[in-house]
């Protein structure tokens, strides 16, 4: 991890809401779409894609690594199960759920492939993965903006809300390394996956990646 998410839990959400100007709870909820069953939600953060899930009638567990966040997505989601555990090292047998999803979490696995295998084993054989990721848009006429935005605007924000100018500070350099779209399909592909694909919002912002495992 590039920080410890512990120190950012209190505002995290907030901050979400100012970044991404809202958008992020209607790309949660395209993600949740169907998804029903025992639902797993990796790097579950403070439980936001926890309360799309139990909307819908899943039973949702959710695993992160920040006790923080935990206690916060505890108070959301009382329904729902939480366990501290690492995404790379799920304390799962395989094949438990019938679908997995994680949330603007996969750019932080330190071993991004571990990470995924991992989603993949616990996955049934006829399951469905969902990731949401940000990444910088392609369009050559907002791309320029949106790194304006991402370098100088988000910093101030974490600044100013969270008092943590470094944490934000990552997220537009992580974003540019980060594999998206095709290149993150076929390392989906190459942890198992047979069917994947992806989608873009808000002019490819975030990106939703779907895996069907069988």
């Amino acid at each position: 991890m590039a920080y410890d998410f512990d120190k950012i839990a209190r505002t995290y959400d907030r901050l979400n809401r100012v970044m991404t100007l809202g958008l992020d709870c209607r790309w949660r909820k395209h993600a949740v779409r169907g998804l029903k069953g025992e639902v797993l939600d990796v790097a579950c953060g403070t439980g936001d894609m926890m309360v799309e899930l139990t909307k819908r009638g899943a039973v949702a567990t959710g695993v992160d690594i920040s006790e923080e966040m935990l206690a916060i997505a505890k108070r959301k989601s009382p329904q729902s199960t939480f366990l501290f555990a690492n995404a790379e090292n799920l304390p799962f047998e395989d094949a438990t759920f019938d679908a997995v999803t994680c949330a603007f979490g996969v750019r932080n696995f330190v071993n991004l492939e571990k990470g995924l295998g991992e989603m993949m084993r616990v996955l049934k054989p006829s399951g469905c993965l969902v990731v949401l990721e940000l990444a910088t848009p392609d369009n050559a006429l907002i791309k320029p903006f949106y790194k304006l935005y991402t370098k100088f605007i988000i910093p101030l924000f974490g600044e100013k809300i969270a008092g943590n100018r470094e944490a934000y500070t990552y997220l537009p350099e992580s974003m540019e390394s980060f594999p998206k779209g095709d290149a993150m399909v076929e390392i989906l592909r190459s942890v198992g996956a047979k069917d994947a694909f992806h989608r873009k919002f808000s002019f490819g912002v975030c990106r939703m990646y779907t895996v069907k495992k069988g």
